[in-house]
């Protein structure tokens, strides 16, 4: 029985993928593996990557009179515009960010779908604090895409900046003997998130603070992709045993 799964064994294969150029394509990815999953063929799997600038859209916002004019304005920014089938309002992500595609097959998928939002957001929250963050599960004011297990990096004394930060934003999809947990880390450069979700948030009228948006390096200056993915590794490793992971200590 693990954390998370009661019907799964302690096993997850780690998939290190790679952008295809197409971010609708590697959206599509994690859909296409959780049917894998419930079929059987394929493992429940850490799908990890890198995205190429993007900007994902929710279900919800397709139907905003501003949509279209946010489409144009996330272009102008060099963020490709897709829009995902779970999760809630509009969150942008690049390579300075990671992208984790959670999938394990179950029997009564929905049984312990409130249950993976509270601990995979707290183990996500311990795997930050591995690099020095001082990580919490649940929303901050003014956030983009809210949500109550979404997780925040509060500043620390040497921090640049002097806001609590939106770090992780996680949806879940769920299907008849499978389901797909999917998070964003936010991890470096928030700089160029911070404008394009300002821009496309004002145009589609909907509240958000732009201060809300950061990266674990604006709290943690140096704090890098590859160390965030070795401590994200580490904190499942306590769980469940890892195919396919690189030791500790040997990401580049």
């Amino acid at each position: 029985m693990s954390l998370w799964n009661p019907d799964a064994d302690h096993t997850l294969h780690v998939l290190h993928d790679v952008p295809g150029g197409d971010p609708a394509a590697d959206l599509m990815g994690g859909i296409e593996l959780l049917g894998s999953v419930r079929d059987g063929r394929s493992p429940a799997t850490l799908r990890l990557y890198r995205p190429d600038p993007t900007m994902a859209f929710g279900q919800r916002d397709v139907r905003l009179p501003g949509y279209e004019l946010a489409v144009e304005k996330s272009r102008e920014h060099g963020f490709a515009p897709v829009v995902r089938k779970a999760g809630g309002r509009a969150a942008a992500y690049h390579r300075g960010t990671v992208i984790l595609d959670h999938v394990e097959p179950a029997g009564e998928a929905m049984l312990g779908h409130q249950q993976r939002f509270q601990v995979l957001g707290q183990l996500y929250a311990d795997a930050l604090r591995r690099g020095g963050i001082d990580a919490r599960v649940g929303a901050i004011p003014g956030e983009y895409c809210s949500g109550d297990f979404s997780v925040h990096g509060l500043p620390g004394a040497q921090s640049p900046t002097r806001h609590a930060v939106k770090l992780v934003g996680t949806a879940q999809r769920v299907i008849s003997g499978a389901w797909l947990f999917s998070s964003v880390f936010v991890i470096e450069d928030s700089a160029p998130i911070r404008a394009v979700l300002d821009d496309v948030y004002q145009v589609m009228g909907i509240e958000m603070d732009p201060s809300s948006v950061g990266a674990a390096d604006d709290l943690v200056p140096g704090y890098t992709v590859e160390r965030f993915t070795e401590h994200l590794l580490a904190e499942y490793a306590l769980h469940a045993e890892l195919v396919g992971a690189p030791p500790v200590g040997t990401m580049q």
